[in-house]
């Protein structure tokens, strides 16, 4: 049995959609699964068991790209076709049982609408999986700290922060995350003397490097540029919490079941907030309708519209989202 699963090409998509691959992953065990997907996600999946082959779909003009898919997949039989795009291949392949995402609902979550449209009883959370090579990896980026006594290693407390984003709109300026992980690691706080992991990607590095240089150099953990996303996932796996955006991180975070506060400003955070009991969401004074709404607005030039979020409303929703992870089940 083959199943071709067609995907988005923004990562956090691809993240919302693993729940729904995985709900189909249980249903046909035997299945040999093909994913074609945009090149930044296609490493998420490269783990997944009974996968056959993982197709990186990357932009080509006049959308040749899906030409090229095409003929990948034409030559074969498939038992079910799952386009999440809604693209016009899909209807160009035979396949006994073809699945199209129409327009999105945006009355509810990405991760509730998919579910529905494939017509699961239940909503299947997004999972992703990890080989061995890759948590190995995480282990020695973040290792165990060795005691002075010479007692055995420990995992000290590890805060893991993603201080940029796609776009500049949305993104909270460096300046709010150094002075957060300050405040959150001073004596008197909740994280004491805690180890801070610095997530972006290698061309971020500028966005990163304010955050970076606050933190001292005994606790500061660099790994802009160094890891793929699945490396990220086994990294998130071993801090106790991660700070970030509207953004991929945090969408890999909240699937690693790590404690996730993402914060929000001209996004829609009722479609598009991580997804798990352990996440939450901080958002700006102001609603994502006022923010892109100013005369000047534009996508592509408009700085930080997260000014209205303080450093202490989210030092505040972190110790909420802390608190509750520790005294709630999940």
């Amino acid at each position: 049995m083959r199943i071709l699963f067609i995907t988005s090409n923004r990562l956090g998509d691809a993240i919302l959609s693993s729940g729904l691959l995985a709900a189909f992953r249980e249903r046909y065990p035997e299945a040999r699964f093909t994913i074609a997907c945009g090149p930044l996600a296609a490493p998420l999946f490269s783990a997944m068991p009974g996968l056959e082959r993982l197709i990186p779909m990357p932009k080509r003009k006049h959308s040749l790209h899906w030409f090229d898919l095409w003929k990948r997949c034409v030559p074969y039989r498939w038992s079910l076709v799952i386009d999440l795009r809604g693209s016009m291949t899909s209807y160009l392949l035979w396949t006994k049982q073809r699945l199209l995402s129409g327009k999105a609902d945006d009355s509810l979550h990405r991760v509730e609408f998919l579910s529905r449209v494939a017509g699961l009883e239940s909503v299947w959370s997004p999972q992703l999986w990890l080989s061995d090579a890759q948590t190995e990896k995480a282990q020695d980026l973040i290792p165990r700290i060795s005691r002075p006594d010479g007692g055995p290693a420990t995992q000290e407390t590890v805060i893991g922060i993603g201080p940029t984003a796609n776009w500049r709109g949305k993104q909270w300026r460096a300046a709010f995350f150094a002075e957060l992980q300050k405040r959150l690691t001073q004596a008197d706080s909740l994280f004491p003397n805690a180890r801070i992991a610095v997530f972006a990607a290698d061309q971020e590095r500028d966005q990163a490097q304010p955050v970076l240089e606050a933190i001292p150099e005994a606790r500061r953990i660099d790994l802009v540029g160094k890891i793929d996303p699945l490396e990220a996932l086994a990294c998130l796996r071993r801090c106790d919490l991660f700070i970030g955006h509207d953004s991929g991180l945090s969408h890999l975070a909240a699937a690693g079941q790590v404690p996730t506060l993402a914060l929000f400003g001209p996004g829609k955070p009722h479609c598009y907030r991580p997804w798990g009991p352990k996440s939450a969401i901080v958002t700006t004074q102001h609603s994502p309708e006022e923010l892109i709404s100013a005369p000047d607005y534009n996508y592509k030039t408009t700085d930080s519209l997260m000014d209205s979020l303080t450093v202490s409303m989210v030092e505040r929703a972190v110790r909420d989202l802390w608190h509750k992870t520790r005294t709630e089940p999940c």
